[in-house]
């Protein structure tokens, strides 16, 4: 299951790269809805551009 794990500090990045999968309001972020297999690319990006390895593999 796709995931923000403790090491979230809440930076913004996964929200700037993917909005419609990633919202921060405060620490952790938190997923707006679990990712399809149409949202994967959006939800790699975004794991890929967190500086801390927060995003769990989907």
């Amino acid at each position: 299951m796709a995931g923000i794990n403790d090491k979230c500090i809440g930076c913004g990045t996964c929200a700037a790269v993917s909005p419609e999968l990633f919202t921060v309001e405060g620490v952790p972020a938190q997923l707006i809805k679990q990712p399809t297999a149409a949202d994967k690319a959006k939800y790699d990006e975004a794991q890929a551009a967190c500086p801390v390895d927060a995003i769990e593999d989907f």
